[in-house]
């Protein structure tokens, strides 16, 4: 009994405690590491949170819109944070090289990752409108509308997301940082200020005579030559990265469409409660950054043979599982207040108290945290199990499901307290 209790003390408050207590101590490096970009990509998600309320009448006025929000932003995570795992897995193994010839590790990793952001932002909008269709929601826009803001918006925040990625990796490899521990939450932090005003952006063009369709015909036609030739290609990484990634980016499309739907049949919540609308986008994209953080250190460990794709956790398993707990705590209480304080900063009516929102994020978060742990740690060993790239599979099935767990939590949450 007694080795029983020690094996499942990983997780034990005292621990999570000496975890906290080692983010200001000379062994909490990567710990910190994570906290300075989990603390970022919360700041920056309050603007997202913000601008989500704020463009409420467009959501409105282009129904159904809003269900390709919380997909489109999921869509840049999902492609960049496993293009950054992938690369910090090459860094660690040894293989990366600074290059972007188009058969370089570098090269064909972003030219995999912009033919999925392409493919993947039509078949979004293909799916939004099906599922506005079957559940009923009102349709105000078309197919070719949705198309061509879908895969606009996604190209326009992918330069900027895709730039920051290659930067990072450049660091990574100069400064010694351990990229597994910044790029899911820097990338989470670019999707989430990024994607929201570039499909704002490219919605303006619709209502504007024909434009917006005929530039959806055409980027659905470019988009199928795309697809046609990124499974063809001659270049193998390209290639395999491209073929793996389509069922896992298309189950996350799925789930993440239903956070959406979620949003767009509550779409009363961003008017009534702005609060709770603002930390949507900040309470899923550190979940997902926390998954990610968690799925990027467990695969890098099962390439490096540290850690066994065992079904029982091992200890280099449960110390990472303490680390992502840990820097939940206080990035939790970080949360609840910069959307209590934004809300109030931008004049935001009907926000309820500081003490109700972190009731709500903190019930929330229990519930959201145990499915994300759970999730991270079996998709990336049954990944590696099935021998596919776990760095291809964790992150995007983790941060998807998030986006549809996270936000059904908080609506829950908030029903359940009476708050909506």
């Amino acid at each position: 009994m007694a080795r029983s209790r020690h094996a499942a003390g990983g997780l034990r408050p005292d621990r999570l405690l000496r975890r906290l207590v080692e983010l200001l101590g000379p062994t909490g490096s990567a710990a910190r590491q994570s906290l300075v970009a989990l603390g970022f990509n919360s700041a920056t998600s309050f603007a997202a949170g913000a601008m989500l309320v704020g463009f409420e009448d467009t959501w409105t006025r282009l129904s159904p819109m809003l269900i390709l929000v919380p997909a489109a932003i999921g869509l840049r995570g999902n492609v960049f944070s496993t293009l950054g795992n992938r690369l910090s897995t090459s860094i660690h193994t040894g293989t990366f090289r600074v290059s972007f010839k188009a058969d370089s590790v570098l090269g064909q990793n972003l030219l995999a990752s912009f033919s999925l952001t392409l493919v993947m932002s039509v078949i979004l909008a293909g799916f939004a409108k099906v599922l506005a269709v079957a559940l009923g929601v009102v349709q105000h826009v078309s197919f070719l509308e949705l198309a061509m803001v879908s895969a606009l918006g996604g190209i326009l925040g992918s330069v900027v997301v895709a730039a920051a990625t290659v930067l990072l990796t450049i660091g990574a490899v100069r400064f010694e940082w351990d990229l597994d521990n910044l790029v899911a939450p820097t990338v989470s932090t670019l999707g989430d200020v990024i994607t929201i005003p570039a499909l704002y952006l490219a919605a303006q063009l619709i209502g504007r005579g024909n434009v917006a369709s005929v530039l959806g015909g055409i980027v659905v036609v470019i988009t199928a030559v795309v697809a046609v030739v990124s499974w063809r290609t001659s270049l193998d990484l390209f290639k395999e990265i491209f073929r793996e990634s389509l069922p896992v980016l298309a189950a996350a499309l799925v789930l993440s469409a239903l956070a959406g739907l979620v949003l767009q049949k509550q779409q009363n919540l961003l008017h009534v409660l702005p609060a709770l609308g603002i930390l949507q986008p900040a309470f899923v994209s550190s979940a997902g950054a926390l998954g990610g953080i968690l799925c990027g250190r467990i695969a890098t460990n099962l390439h490096i043979g540290s850690v066994e794709p065992t079904l029982a956790p091992g200890a280099e398993a449960r110390r990472d599982f303490s680390l992502v707990f840990g820097l939940a705590v206080p990035l939790l209480l970080f949360n609840a207040l910069g959307a209590w304080l934004v809300s109030l900063l931008t004049g935001s009516s009907g926000a309820p108290g500081f003490g109700w929102l972190l009731s709500t994020s903190l019930l929330a978060a229990i519930v959201t945290m145990a499915f994300v742990a759970a999730l991270a740690y079996y998709s990336t060993i049954g990944a590696w199990r099935f021998n596919v790239d776990p760095d291809t599979y964790g992150t995007p099935m983790v941060t998807a499901s998030v986006d549809f767990v996270g936000t059904m939590a908080l609506v829950v949450v908030a029903v359940a307290l009476g708050l909506i």
